[in-house]
C-alpha cells in the first residue's frame, strides 16, 4: 500500500501533539512494509524533500499571497480564527502546492502509484479535496476536533465550510474518540462513514525508565521546585479553551492549602500577555513559573518525567495527546471533561484502577480540588501514575493504532475498487 499523507505539523516543525503522533504512525506504518509520501508544511528552513527513516517527505515552499487575500476572502472571517490572514495564506498555500506536486510530480512525472489519500483536519483537508476530484483516489479524512467546538462557538464559516465540504467528499472520516462521533453525527456527518481510532503514543520513546535523575533535579531546579515541592506542569496552547486562565484562577486557591505546590506552564498562544498580568494580578510569582516555548520532544518529556502531576484543564478537547503522554509517563492526570472530551475514553477517573481525576475545565474550584485532591495523597497519586503507564500499554500504542487506522485504510481501497 502507498500512502499519500497530508498533515500541517511534521518533525522537526512540531506545534503540537499531532506533529509527534503523525510520525509515530508514519514510522509504524513503514515497519509494517507501507509506503508513506507525507506532504508538510516547511517554514523556509527545511528541505523541500528528503527520506527520514524511510518516510518520503514534501515540502513544498510556500509562496506569500496574504497582501492580495483580502481582495478575494473576507478578513473579518479568518480573522475570527485567532491566526489572521497570513497564517490562512499559508495554509491555503501549502495545501494547494501539496496537491499540486503530489499530482503532477509525483503521479504523473515520477509514476508512483497511490492507492490512498488521508488528511488531518482543515489544515490540509483542502488537499485532500482537490487530489480526490483530480485523481479519483480513495479519500480518508482525519478530523480531531471541529472549528465551532475549538472555538467555543464563534469560529470561522471558512474553515467550516472546509471541514465540512472534506467530511461530504471523502470515502471515510476517523475521528479520535466516541464523545466526538456522537458529536460530528449529531451535527450532520454520516454515521456510517464515521470510524473511531483512539489517538497513540510511542511508548519507546515516553519511557520513565530513561531519563536521568539529574537532568530531572536539574529541570526542577530550573523552575525553583525544590525537594520537599510538588511539580503541576502544564503543557499546550496558550488559548481560552485550554482553560489557561481557569488553571492559574486555582492555582491561587491551591497556594493557600499546598504552598509546595508549583505550576509549571510550558507553550505559547495568543494569552501569554493576559497569563503574566493573571500571575501578578493573583500574586503567584512563587507559585507559578511560565516558558512561553515550544520545546523539542526531548525536552517536554522530561518536563514530564519531573512533574509530580499534569493538568490539562480544557473546556473542550477531542484530541488531548498530551494527557496520553503524561500517562506513558507514569504521571497522573487532572483532565477538563465538561463538553466534548476524548481523554474520558482512555482515563479511568475512580475504582482501583484509577489513572487521573475528571473536573469542569470551566469551574477554578472544580480544578482546585482536582490537584488539591492529588497533593493531598501523594502516593495514591503515584499508583495512579502507574495505572496509567499500564493503560497506555494495554490500548493506546502506535502500533496497534497504525494497524487499526490500516485496516481502515485497506476496507476503504476495496470499497472503492467494488465501485
Amino acid at each position: 500500500m502507498r500512502i499519500g499523507y497530508f498533515v500541517w505539523e511534521y518533525p522537526p516543525q512540531v506545534v503540537s501533539g499531532l506533529g509527534s503522533c503523525a510520525e509515530s504512525i508514519c514510522q509504524a506504518m513503514i515497519n509494517k512494509g507501507l509506503d508513506v509520501s507525507v506532504f508538510t508544511m516547511n517554514d523556509g528552513t527545511l528541505k523541500t524533500r528528503e527520506v527520514l527513516n524511510g518516510v518520503d517527505i514534501n515540502r513544498p515552499m510556500l509562496v506569500d499571497g496574504s497582501n492580495i487575500l483580502p481582495q478575494v476572502l473576507s478578513m473579518e472571517d479568518p480573522g475570527r480564527t485567532g491566526t489572521g490572514i497570513k497564517f490562512f495564506n499559508d495554509v491555503l498555500m501549502y495545501n494547494i502546492l501539496s496537491a499540486t506536486k503530489l499530482v503532477n510530480e509525483l503521479v504523473k512525472k515520477e509514476g508512483y502509484e497511490f492507492d490512498i489519500i488521508c488528511t488531518h483536519d482543515w489544515l490540509s483537508a483542502m488537499a485532500g479535496i482537490m487530489v480526490k476530484r483530480e485523481t479519483g483516489l480513495p479519500f480518508v479524512f482525519h478530523i480531531n476536533s471541529t472549528e465551532w467546538c475549538r472555538s467555543l462557538g464563534k469560529g470561522s464559516k471558512t474553515v467550516l465550510h472546509v471541514e465540512e465540504a472534506a467530511a461530504n467528499v471523502a470515502d471515510r472520516v476517523i475521528t479520535a474518540c466516541y464523545p466526538m462521533y456522537e458529536y460530528l453525527t449529531m451535527h450532520g456527518f454520516d454515521a456510517t462513514k464515521i470510524n473511531v481510532c483512539w489517538n497513540s503514543v510511542n511508548l519507546a520513546k515516553y519511557d520513565p525508565v530513561k531519563l536521568k535523575e539529574e537532568d530531572i533535579r536539574e529541570l526542577r531546579g530550573r523552575y525553583g521546585v525544590g525537594p520537599g515541592d510538588k511539580m503541576v506542569l502544564f503543557v499546550g496552547r496558550l488559548a481560552t479553551v485550554k482553560g489557561i486562565m481557569n488553571l492559574l484562577e486555582a492555582m491561587h486557591k491551591v497556594a493557600s492549602e499546598h504552598p509546595e505546590a508549583k505550576l509549571v506552564i510550558l507553550g505559547k498562544g495568543e494569552l501569554e500577555r493576559r497569563v503574566f498580568e493573571l500571575i501578578e494580578e493573583l500574586n503567584l510569582r512563587e507559585s507559578v513559573k511560565t516558558r512561553f516555548e515550544y520545546v523539542s520532544e526531548a525536552e517536554r518529556i522530561l518536563h514530564y518525567g519531573a512533574s509530580d502531576m499534569v493538568v490539562c484543564p480544557s473546556m473542550y478537547e477531542s484530541c488531548n495527546i498530551v494527557s496520553l503522554e503524561a500517562m506513558a509517563m507514569e504521571k497522573p492526570v487532572i483532565i477538563g471533561s465538561k463538553r466534548i472530551c476524548s481523554s474520558c475514553d482512555h482515563v479511568i477517573p475512580s475504582g482501583h484502577e484509577q489513572t487521573g481525576i475528571l473536573v469542569d475545565g470551566s469551574d477554578s474550584a472544580d480544578i482546585a480540588w482536582g490537584i488539591n485532591s492529588l497533593l493531598s495523597d501523594t502516593e495514591e497519586a503515584r499508583e495512579m501514575g502507574k495505572g496509567g503507564r499500564r493503560q497506555v500499554e494495554r490500548y493506546f500504542t502506535c502500533d496497534k493504532s497504525a494497524e487499526y487506522i490500516v485496516k481502515i485504510y485497506e476496507d476503504v481501497i476495496m470499497g472503492a475498487g467494488r465501485k
